[in-house]
């Protein structure tokens, strides 16, 4: 639905038609039932609630928004008006958003809907611009790539994020763009520098734990006690492996432990064979089960 269709169909405009006050009237009777009946603060013992917020919660769940988490996830969310959420949609459209991109994007960030489009939407779009060098009709990929963006400030968590992970030796400022885009709104004290301490906990040195997250970018996102920890314990006690084949493949943490690992290593000390780590984890079934086949027959 464009945009105009939209503000008509949810009379955003201000005063009022007689005209859009009739659609809005028969818009508000006929979808309660498939939109709002279940919404809480729809029902009967909730009617003070004002017409406006009533629009206001049919407006979020048009956009494809689940309005009961988005105003729980942000209250705020409860004060804003339609003519603000309005501007928001207008103006994420005219970066080249498509409207059947923002029920996900509100979804995933609520703080969306009541940013100030000056100062907290617009410069986003700017640090994109001119320190990502993203061309302007490429925003929508990025954005849909990492809704986060829109919720970060530039200045105390977008600039410091990139200037860190430029330190480290991430050059390319298109896989930062469109690949790495959830590491610059990774904080740096709580969960950048954190993941690198673990790994040189683990006795790599400084220069190989660096090497190693600019091989394997998703070392900065996965945790150390749900993901690092239970991993390398399992790799160091029951696959008596070495840091030096984690330091050539640090990618190992990015496989599942239970469904991928676990496995495939019981296989192969069953059949008491030795098959490199990345051959072991990379490797399709049917691949593994050759291989297997022919380290066996070898």
């Amino acid at each position: 639905m464009p945009a105009a269709a939209l503000s008509s169909s949810l009379c955003f405009s201000s005063p009022k038609s007689a005209s859009c006050s009739e659609q809005q009237s028969k818009l508000l009777t006929a979808k309660p039932k498939t939109l709002l009946c279940d919404h809480p603060l729809y029902h009967s013992t909730h009617a003070h609630i004002s017409l406006q917020f009533k629009e206001k919660v049919l407006c979020l769940e048009i956009l494809g928004v689940n309005s009961g988490r988005a105003l729980a996830q942000n209250p705020s969310l409860r004060l804003a008006s339609l003519h603000s959420i309005h501007d928001i949609v207008t103006f994420l459209q005219s970066k080249g958003i498509h409207l059947k991109d923002l029920g996900r994007i509100f979804g995933m960030c609520p703080k969306i809907l009541t940013s100030d489009i000056k100062s907290e939407l617009n410069p986003v779009f700017h640090f994109l611009s001119f320190n990502l060098k993203v061309p302007d009709q490429n925003f929508r990929k990025v954005i849909n790539k990492c809704p986060r963006l829109l919720i970060s400030s530039v200045r105390d968590q977008l600039k410091p994020a990139l200037f860190y992970l430029h330190r480290l030796g991430f050059k390319d400022l298109h896989a930062l763009a469109y690949q790495d885009s959830i590491l610059l709104v990774s904080s740096v004290e709580r969960t950048l520098i954190p993941k690198l301490n673990y790994l040189t906990s683990l006795g790599f040195s400084k220069s190989d734990a660096v090497d190693m997250v600019l091989r394997c970018p998703s070392l900065f996102t996965f945790s150390v006690e749900g993901n690092f920890k239970p991993k390398f314990e399992y790799f160091a006690k029951e696959m008596k492996g070495s840091l030096e084949e984690l330091r050539r493949f640090p990618q190992y943490f990015a496989f599942s432990l239970d469904n991928r690992i676990k496995p495939r290593n019981t296989e192969i000390v069953k059949r008491g064979v030795e098959v490199p780590l990345p051959l072991m984890l990379k490797a399709t079934d049917e691949e593994f089960s050759e291989l297997l086949i022919s380290q066996g027959s070898a």
